[in-house]
């Protein structure tokens, strides 16, 4: 058996950690259906919608840094970094540090840190196809999105499209953005978009990094 954190605090069904290393391992992503804790996932949402009813998110943009631009053609969510400011941000940021240990343990990924944000699509927003990170540019490594949205309808759009590594043209996985799935992948190899929304999408994305530098600059902002 691949070893994996054991508390009882985790957001995660049992089992959960160890299917994530072995998917990662056979295909390079993840997606896992009624695997997050259903209160968590409900508070958050609570958290998230209160945040986009009090217009305290932000504009999300592409590029890091000074490459940073706003494309509404490209990207239509509004984003706010996850703090620990709540008890539900931090029992999250938690069960992502026991997924951090675990690839540490099972995969000797090296990864130091995990950053991640709240992401809001208003109706009709979407993200089209990309990566999360280029080859030997930048120090994200595995990428993940937690799914908050309670009772997705059908024909409510908002799917996550995942494609296949040597093929960004084939598609391997469409994710439905319901409350308690999760999406793990490889933030270097796997493309993947967001399809237009029909209703207010609710999720948490994040990467798990290595320290790196590009430019000269150790570590580079996100």
């Amino acid at each position: 058996m691949i070893a994996s954190a054991a508390n009882d605090s985790l957001a995660f069904r049992p089992g959960t950690l160890n299917a994530i290393v072995d998917a990662l391992v056979e295909q390079g992503w993840y997606v896992g259906r009624a695997v997050l804790d259903d209160t968590l996932c409900r508070t958050l949402h609570q958290e998230l919608t209160q945040m986009a009813a009090h217009d305290a998110l932000e504009e999300a943009g592409i590029g890091r840094g000074q490459q940073h631009v706003l494309r509404k053609d490209i990207r239509g969510d509004a984003i706010r970094w996850l703090d620990r400011e709540s008890e539900g941000q931090r029992r999250y940021l938690e069960t992502m540090g026991a997924l951090q240990q675990t690839l540490n343990q099972s995969l000797f990924l090296g990864l130091l840190e995990y950053e991640a944000h709240f992401a809001h699509y208003p109706v009709g927003a979407f993200y089209k196809r990309h990566l999360d990170s280029f080859k030997g540019r930048a120090n994200r490594v595995i990428s993940t999105v937690g799914y908050l949205n309670p009772d997705w309808p059908e024909g409510g759009g908002g799917e996550m499209v995942i494609y296949a590594a040597d093929d960004p043209e084939r598609e391997v996985a469409r994710v439905i953005p319901q409350a308690g799935t999760f999406a793990c992948f490889l933030s270097e190899e796997i493309p993947h978009e967001v399809l237009p929304t029909q209703l207010p999408r609710a999720s948490i994305a994040g990467w798990f990094r290595r320290n790196a530098s590009l430019g000269g600059v150790l570590d580079p902002a996100r």
